[in-house]
């Protein structure tokens, strides 16, 4: 019984405590207000900044997703270091953790004619494995086979907005359609990427990549991409297109391969394409050799890329970028939180005859401590409330004007977080002093 008694007198003297926490905010309207505008805006800034922030994030991550999945990009940046299209084909033969690969064939600018309208459009050339290895599907109609690829038949897969373009949005698979003066049966149209996404491939077209070479005048290749059926077999395909591309443009050349016989040998250790040992000519002292006029630029003469990384790189980096901008904004909370107490600090002088009494009537200094706090809190949460409102607009509204942004949830819990740590650390002061103000020295300033 009377453990339940001083239960009852707590809860009596908490709610008691609220309801004069409560009665001393509204007590002035305009300071209360002024404070809560503080803390709003400080709600508000780290809401919509992080939400920018993240909109940005997830919007470069996604433009790199749509490129592929566990996708290899091979590309030559040198004019000395070309591929041979046959050498594409044989990688998911040669390397382990490869299982399509293909050529590519870009052409800028290639005159496009449909029926009596004439314009400009960039080609890409592959093989029968894109829509696998870029998980691009078809919507409408088939991507072109190995067949169309070795014979060179003048087939093309349009990209979406290339398509929706020809007819009006109806297909126009088995429509021909007229590609540097040749007439391109239409075979099927890729699925929508979205804007800025994929590479910019639904404005383009797709034709094998023997119909492109042919198109560029080249009888080579500068990129080739691989796809992996998971990220770990990304990664080790990585290492074993290393070995074998840094020996094609002359890096590591002096290493020999551990074989039986110090002449030729091929080496196949982890599923490695092998490499026959090509005598190079050397060059004279007058002309000095390509590989060095690269090397000396500080030029990368080849690079491989994992998709998977730079996903990881970018989403790392944005990330960053989104804590940095809530960091800028958390300050404005803290002035917020400065606010709180100085207006805190002027209530407790305005109202010591209200201390006075309370004392002289028996409350105790936790009675007063809880009030005081309780006031900051309050004033903490409806700045919190009106401040994520405020920011969840700011971000629609940036959002209409065609920036990416989010109303971020990790955003709203750092917003009430700080928000409410500030209201506590800095009405702790304001009511320690008003809960040590002697009963009789309040009274006297009545």
């Amino acid at each position: 019984m009377q453990e339940r008694g001083k239960i009852s007198s707590i809860a009596v003297r908490l709610k008691f405590s609220a309801i004069m926490a409560f009665d001393g905010i509204i007590s002035n309207l305009l300071r209360t207000f002024l404070t809560v505008l503080g803390i709003s805006i400080g709600v508000a800034a780290v809401v919509s900044l992080m939400g920018i922030g993240e909109g940005a994030r997830r919007s470069i991550v996604s433009q790199f997703e749509s490129l592929g999945e566990n996708v290899i990009v091979i590309k030559a940046n040198a004019e000395n270091v070309k591929f041979e299209a046959e050498e594409a084909e044989e990688l998911p033969s040669r390397v382990d953790g490869i299982d399509y690969a293909t050529p590519v064939v870009y052409t800028q600018d290639t005159p496009i004619r449909w029926r009596r309208d004439e314009s400009k459009m960039n080609i890409v050339g592959v093989n029968q494995d894109y829509p696998m290895i870029k998980d691009h599907p078809v919507v409408s109609g088939n991507f072109f086979t190995s067949l169309h690829v070795k014979q060179r038949s003048p087939v093309a897969v349009l990209g979406y907005n290339v398509a929706k373009s020809l007819l009006n949005g109806r297909s126009p698979v088995g429509q021909a359609i007229k590609i540097n003066g040749i007439n391109y049966r239409i075979v099927g149209v890729l699925s929508e990427k979205g804007e800025g996404k994929g590479d910019g491939i639904d404005d383009k077209i797709v034709i094998p990549y023997t119909s492109a070479m042919k198109i560029a005048n080249t009888k080579d290749v500068l990129e080739i991409w691989a796809k992996s059926d998971s990220a770990e077999e990304a990664e080790l395909a990585m290492v074993q297109l290393g070995r074998i591309y840094n020996r094609k443009v002359g890096i590591g050349s002096n290493i020999k391969p551990e074989t039986g016989s110090e002449e030729g040998g091929a080496v196949t250790d982890g599923g490695e394409m092998p490499v026959e040992p090509v005598p190079e000519p050397e060059p004279s002292p007058e002309e000095p050799s390509k590989d060095d006029n690269v090397f000396e630029k500080g030029e990368e003469p080849l690079t491989i890329t994992s998709l998977n990384n730079l996903v990881k790189e970018a989403d790392q980096a944005n990330r960053i970028m989104t804590v940095l901008l809530g960091g800028i904004a958390a300050v404005s909370l803290l002035v917020g939180g400065i606010g709180i107490m100085n207006i805190m600090l002027v209530a407790v002088t305005e109202r010591t005859s209200e201390i006075g009494v309370r004392r002289a009537l028996g409350a105790k200094q936790e009675d007063l401590l809880i009030q005081f706090l309780l006031e900051a809190v309050y004033v903490s949460i409806i700045g919190c409330v009106a401040g994520i409102l405020i920011g969840a607009w700011a971000v629609s509204l940036v959002s209409r004007y065609g920036l990416s942004a989010v109303v971020s949830i990790d955003s709203i819990k750092i917003a009430v977080f700080v928000a409410l740590m500030s209201g506590l650390l800095f009405g702790v002061y304001p009511a320690i002093n008003a809960s040590n103000l002697p009963p009789v020295e309040a009274l006297k300033r009545q």
